[in-house]
């Protein structure tokens, strides 16, 4: 029985060809090639050997400058702000460079990763944002560094970052305008002595997902550039800049701004077609369009920052208040001129009264005329055609007097009519309106033609 077993054992041997190593247990396993970069035996420190360079100082120090390259991937434009002339940006930075310090044995030529950890223990480019007001490195759930170092000694540094920067914009074509910012990258330390910094594929080196979108602007194209900086205290450092031009969306300011301050306008034409002695209508209405168009010019500024210089949209909203202020003056110059033609009428009307001439027609035949106590036989042959019929003689405290004004200068008459004749457009308060009805819609129209087409 002995024997038998042994043969069994040694059937099961001869079936393993390669070579075995023995687990703890006795139990025979297939030997792998174990790459030194994954053994768990050897530290990381010790794997790099980071206790045994000085990472303090950058690579190949006191020697020609050492290349680092950057690519940018914008995932997402967050927000623009008018009032503090910034942007919000979350991006990734990854930067590109080789340090011969932290090569390594390996077989396979695969890489480690790292994660923010390690970044603390060995050289990294000091990049910075130029002119950033705010930007921090995001970490949930853990910081968001990756480091990659490969057998040769390049390195890979990505981080995930959202920084607000400064953007000058021009304001002079708002609503209609574009805007191009600008995110600035550059070594805080190393001039380009030490450091050169360049983008690592040129134009290709920035990428943006096609969903990005803002409610306000079409982003219209994404560029790199580079160029020097120059610092009188420090010397010339490598710059990295990524552009992006905005173009502002029109839609929301035709409906909150341009439509009604139209309307407002529109409306205030109305009071021509009002009858002139309608005083409260018309006043009423020429008040309340004057109100709705500082409204209007209030809130567009509110939200805008307090520049020096003129906007489009301001232009636009001022000739617009000034249509409508003007609509109001125009009823003013009709209520006026209605009032003092009612007074130069009312003034003709008693002068003509003083100068007539009274007299008493159809009394008895002893007395044919009566002119306040004295007549004359000139008066009496002027005055025959008013007793055509006889009258039937009554006692003369009962006799009845008729009173007739008759003008004494009917020349002069004339030539008031002819002088009331010469001021007619200006006393008929009917004409100003109906020429106000032609010219401010015309004017208004003729502004709208010249305005979009300068600014569109």
């Amino acid at each position: 029985m002995l024997i038998g077993e042994c043969r069994k054992h040694r059937r099961r041997d001869r079936r393993w060809t390669g070579p075995v190593e023995t687990h703890k247990h006795g139990t025979p396993l297939t030997k792998k090639v174990v790459d030194g970069t994954k053994t768990r035996k050897v530290k990381t420190d010790h794997l790099l050997r980071v206790d045994d360079h000085d990472f303090t100082m950058r690579p190949a120090f006191a020697g020609p400058a050492i290349p680092v390259g950057v690519d940018v991937q914008v995932e997402s434009l967050d927000s623009i702000s008018e009032v503090d002339m910034d942007f919000t940006m979350t991006l990734y930075l990854r930067h590109y460079w080789k340090d011969e310090r932290l090569s390594f044995p390996s077989s396979t030529n695969k890489s480690m990763t790292f994660d923010g950890r390690l970044v603390k223990k060995i050289w990294v480019p000091d990049v910075f944002f130029v002119h950033s007001k705010r930007s921090f490195i995001h970490d949930t759930t853990t910081d968001n560094i990756m480091l990659r170092v490969f057998p040769d000694g390049h390195v890979l540094y990505s981080l995930r970052v959202t920084v607000t920067a400064a953007c000058n914009m021009d304001f002079s074509r708002f609503p209609l305008d574009s805007q191009t910012c600008t995110l600035e990258l550059e070594s805080y330390a190393y001039t380009d002595e030490d450091l050169m910094l360049y983008w690592k594929s040129g134009d290709e080196s920035l990428s943006t997902d096609d969903r990005i979108s803002l409610s306000q602007f079409l982003i219209q194209k994404f560029h790199t550039t580079s160029r020097l900086a120059f610092y009188s205290s420090t010397g010339w450092y490598n710059r990295l800049y990524i552009n992006f031009t905005l173009r502002r969306h029109i839609f929301f300011f035709l409906l909150q701004t341009y439509f009604p301050a139209t309307l407002m306008v529109m409306l205030s034409w109305v009071s021509f077609w009002i009858d002139r002695r309608a005083v409260p209508a018309r006043v009423s209405l020429g008040i309340t369009t004057v109100l709705t168009m500082s409204t209007i010019i209030t809130g567009v500024n509110a939200s805008m920052p307090r520049v020096s210089y003129i906007k489009a949209v301001d232009i636009y909203l001022w000739v617009s208040f000034v249509f409508v202020f003007l609509s109001v003056l125009e009823y003013a110059a009709v209520n006026y001129l209605t009032t003092v033609k009612d007074g130069k009428d009312r003034k003709l009307r008693e002068k003509a009264r003083e100068q007539s001439l009274p007299c008493t027609c159809g009394m008895s035949h002893t007395r044919t005329m009566m002119l306040d106590g004295t007549y004359s036989e000139a008066d009496t042959n002027s005055l025959a055609g008013y007793t055509q019929t006889p009258m039937v003689p009554e006692e003369p405290e009962k006799q009845e007097r008729v009173v007739v004004h008759l003008s004494l200068d009917s020349e002069s008459t004339g030539t008031k009519k002819k002088g009331l004749r010469g001021f007619h457009l200006i006393n008929n308060t009917h004409a100003i309106d109906t020429y106000s009805r032609m010219i401010f819609p015309g004017s208004y129209i003729i502004f709208n033609l010249i305005y979009w087409s300068v600014y569109c």
